[in-house]
């Protein structure tokens, strides 16, 4: 038996590209989280989440209203930073990873495991779980079924309304089936990357 948990990054929300942090979803956004259902109506979904910010509540809503099936807040897949820097980081991280305090990147880390123990916890399987989140959380997931180094979490970006989907099997460790998939997407409608991923 399978568990698998589809990691999906809220629409693009108004005035996204001038820094604005909340908001609700663009016309763009809107559109995006439309295909991204569409994407995934034919799936079995048991459960789903979603970060209490509006951009990906207003995510969860499209989704619940065409899969039918009602999206829970939770508070572990609010955007955080879960590390801090390190020696054997490049530079060019320094400057990101300088302006948060330590006191958030232990508030950040704290979270993330929370969140690990919570939505990748045994006993879940056969269910096909989806969270409804942001960029930071989901490049942990990843980095963390790769047990990769901690900084690197801060490489990965997904596109808006991208899906990323981790699974494990019955006494197996966790695996990543794919990351930021936006086939569903024309090329016009990604957005939330530094480059427009165009193939």
């Amino acid at each position: 038996m399978t568990h698998s948990v589809i990691l999906v990054r809220h629409g693009e929300h108004v005035d996204a590209e001038h820094g604005v942090l909340d908001g609700p979803l663009s016309a763009r956004g809107t559109q995006q989280a439309e295909l991204l259902s569409a994407r995934i109506a034919g799936l079995k979904i048991d459960a789903m989440w979603h970060s209490p910010l509006k951009q990906t509540w207003d995510t969860a809503e499209i989704l619940s209203r065409d899969l039918n099936l009602e999206s829970r807040p939770s508070a572990l897949l609010l955007p955080c930073v879960p590390s801090g820097a390190v020696p054997d980081m490049p530079k060019v991280y320094e400057p990101f990873f300088g302006s948060v305090t330590p006191e958030e990147v232990e508030a950040g880390r704290a979270q993330m495991e929370d969140a690990i123990g919570e939505f990748m916890a045994r006993g879940r399987a056969g269910k096909v779980d989806v969270l409804v989140t942001h960029n930071a959380v989901i490049s942990w997931f990843v980095r963390h079924v790769l047990a990769a180094p901690e900084w690197k979490w801060a490489t990965l970006n997904q596109n808006h309304c991208g899906l990323t989907v981790l699974q494990q099997k019955s006494g197996r460790p966790w695996t990543l089936v794919s990351h930021n998939d936006v086939g569903h997407l024309p090329i016009d409608l990604r957005s939330g990357t530094p480059e427009t991923y165009s193939l």
